[in-house]
């Protein structure tokens, strides 16, 4: 596995803290986040094409709206190495 880190949430206490990596091999972004409520899993189940709930092997989780940087970083690096 060829894990990189792309950047942790600025307002961190570094420890347990919303993260973004990207994995190079599976040209997929891994994702920490804070685990969401009962009722906005919920909400979210309801609002979606989906068919049944979130099965046991997903998750839905949150991280901050500060965070987008790092995650379009990690995009674009997940969608250049799809390209070549």
């Amino acid at each position: 596995m060829s894990l990189r880190f792309v950047g942790i949430d600025p307002n961190t206490d570094d420890e347990h803290c919303p993260t973004v990596w990207v994995d190079d091999e599976a040209g997929e972004l891994v994702i920490q986040g804070w685990k969401v409520s009962a009722e906005l899993k919920a909400a979210c189940e309801s609002n979606t094409p989906a068919k049944g709930g979130v099965p046991d092997y997903e998750e839905i989780v949150r991280i901050p709206a500060r965070m987008v940087p790092m995650i379009k970083e990690a995009c674009d690096t997940v969608e250049h190495s799809a390209v070549q």
